[in-house]
């Protein structure tokens, strides 16, 4: 139901620039006063609810009754409009007042900030500038936030004189838009010593830096400026929250991120839609589906980002059906999926194989008006090529309507890899080279497609062109989390406190997997090696001395979750399926892909990695 205004009329001011005073309308003052007032207090309920039909029709009571240059009355339409996405609405308003202050400026610039228009917010911020207008502490924030969204540090830095100069750089809150826009823009020095020199500090400034550092990767200083701000006893937002989880998630640090869920609990923050998306991905990326899954079904309201966690978590963990019901019932309450929502679609077909089913995401992209981009083309690709439909994958990247990227070709590369197709590698290896400088890791996926083939020749001659170019190979490594501390290890590490302990669990439990059937496949050691060699080579990487860390420091109930940094090789695979068995344990392994659970001798993955 609309808005019901009342009959009477509200007259216009001789003055329509200020709310009258009792002196200019005399014969009922009160009265006259109370009415701009009653409307003021309408539309800042009508901003606080949202309500857009009401607030129009309230506007149109304004203008009728010639008011609508009064300039108050006009600063909460600016805002009510910006607070419904209405910016140009929001802009018209701004136009007509006939003689704007500074509160109108700031109304404006603020919604063109607030609804991602950062180019309109610094144009009307130098129009202002231009106008004799002197920027106040409601004004500065907004024009810094619009140079975090733009990354445009020149005019960030042009903005922070500005502050010095007016005396403004030492407000808390134009501070903390300091802070919080030279971390967005990854200028995480400049931010760090604003945020030292603020003589007040609000959650704001705390939560930019932690943002900030978080961002970098710097995920050691993120926490420890948290546990600081703990320790001021800071009222943290659910932003501050977001942040740390996500931090959490990244070093797959599952007791100390389970302790932050805690606290949120504790503070009510978890109810956020920011923070339980940080949580579906931190139990996602430490190996706990089931916990994402409870968090994504408890939450009170999910926006988008809460959709997207939910689904990358199933591709990572295998549970595609699952993945294609949360995209009908996105579809059912009227979601619309984006770009990050079809990537994270066809990653769970390509893990599973599924390829009608990829094609069919992928067509349906164009019907909710969205462009595929270079990573649905490498997604589409990476299915193809796991699938071993080769000349389809070759086929749809020429079909590409934009240049092949290197993740196009990689993907390509992965399949060459899997299937042994040395010459469709060499072609992939031709057109990648040409696109001029090539990460590491694709030097690599062509050595290691032509090992797998048996081609060490030419897998050594792959890895001589990386040493040439001043590359080298990333080491391999897996970790464990156990009693406040990751556990790394390499292949063949001996540096372990356990290492004793560790080298006999896996001899003893060698001998009992080969008494099981277990058999070891040396194919799967990229070198040419003697056999015995290859052996020795095998027995020892850095996953399974992890999980032998596990069974040697871990409660016997306790599953055993390791995290590593490249693939899990074909062997290891096979054996960790017979330690799951042996040991009677249940081993969750994250590779550079995905979610393997291994449990009685079998893995979730079904073999197709």
């Amino acid at each position: 139901m609309l808005l019901q205004i009342p009959k009477k009329s509200l007259q216009p001011s001789s003055n329509p620039n200020l709310i009258p005073n009792i002196s200019q309308n005399p014969s009922n003052p009160i009265n006259f006063d109370q009415n701009y007032r009653n409307l003021c207090l309408l539309l800042q309920s009508l901003s606080s609810s949202r309500s857009l039909p009401k607030g129009q029709q309230l506007h149109a009571h304004v203008i009728k009754s010639g008011v609508q240059k009064v300039t108050l009355l006009s600063n909460h339409l600016i805002n009510f409009y910006s607070k419904c996405q209405r910016p140009n609405d929001a802009r018209q308003v701004f136009d007509e007042i006939p003689h704007k202050f500074s509160t109108s400026w700031s109304s404006v610039i603020s919604s063109f900030a607030q609804n991602e228009l950062p180019n309109l917010s610094l144009e009307f911020f130098r129009r202002m500038i231009e106008n004799g207008i002197r920027p106040d502490d409601h004004i500065f924030p907004s024009a810094t936030k619009s140079c975090a969204i733009l990354s445009s540090i020149g005019s960030g830095r042009s903005i922070h004189s500005l502050t010095v100069k007016t005396g403004f750089d030492s407000d808390v809150f134009v501070g903390s838009s300091l802070v919080d826009m030279y971390a967005k823009c990854g200028e995480i020095h400049d931010a760090r010593r604003v945020f030292d020199e603020m003589p007040e500090r609000n959650v704001v400034s705390w939560s930019g830096m932690i943002y900030g550092y978080a961002q970098l990767g710097e995920d050691e200083e993120a926490l420890r400026l948290f546990k600081l701000a703990l320790i001021a006893d800071l009222d943290v937002n659910d932003f501050t929250f977001s942040s740390v989880i996500r931090v959490c998630g990244h070093l797959t640090l599952l007791e100390l991120g389970s302790q932050v869920h805690c606290l949120c609990v504790k503070t009510s923050f978890d109810s956020s839609s920011f923070v339980g998306s940080s949580l579906i991905s931190l139990y996602s990326k430490c190996g706990v589906f089931d916990e994402a899954d409870r968090v994504f079904e408890e939450m009170p309201s999910r926006n988008l980002g809460a959709w997207n966690s939910m689904l990358i978590a199933c591709a990572q963990h295998g549970h595609t059906q699952k993945a294609f019901e949360l995209f009908r019932r996105m579809g059912v309450i009227g979601v619309q999926p984006n770009f990050i929502t079809f990537l994270c679609v066809l990653s769970g077909c390509s893990h599973a194989g599924l390829v009608k089913e990829g094609e069919f995401y992928f067509g349906q992209m164009h019907e909710h008006g969205i462009e595929p981009g270079a990573q649905h083309y490498a997604c589409m690709v990476d299915l193809l090529g796991r699938a071993g439909k080769l000349p389809e994958a070759v086929g749809f990247i020429e079909s590409m309507p934009m240049e092949p990227t290197e993740s196009v070709w990689g993907a390509l590369l992965t399949g060459c890899r899997i299937h042994g197709d040395t010459e469709t590698a060499t072609f992939a290896a031709k057109r990648l080279f040409e696109l001029g400088t090539v990460s590491t890791g694709m030097h690599m996926l062509l050595s290691n497609a032509y090992a797998a083939a048996g081609k060490f020749e030419e897998a050594a001659r792959a890895r001589k062109m990386m040493r040439d170019r001043g590359l080298k190979k990333e080491t391999g490594l897996s970790w464990v989390e156990e009693g406040n501390r990751v556990h790394t290890f390499a292949s063949g590490d001996l540096s372990h406190p356990l290492t004793k302990e560790i080298y006999k669990k896996l001899k003893d439990l060698g001998e009992e997997m080969e008494r099981a059937g277990y058999i070891a496949d040396t194919t799967f050691v990229l070198h040419d090696l003697d056999g015995e060699e290859k052996q020795r080579a095998i027995k020892y990487h850095s996953e399974r001395l992890a999980i032998a860390f596990g069974l040697v420091a871990f409660a016997p109930e306790r599953p055993i979750r390791v995290m590593k940094n490249l693939r899990v090789c074909g062997d290891c695979h096979t054996a960790i399926k017979f330690v799951s068995k042996c040991a009677a344990r249940t081993i969750v392994l994250r590779d550079n892909n995905r979610f393997h659970r291994f449990e009685a001798g079998a893995c979730s993955c079904g073999d197709y990695w």
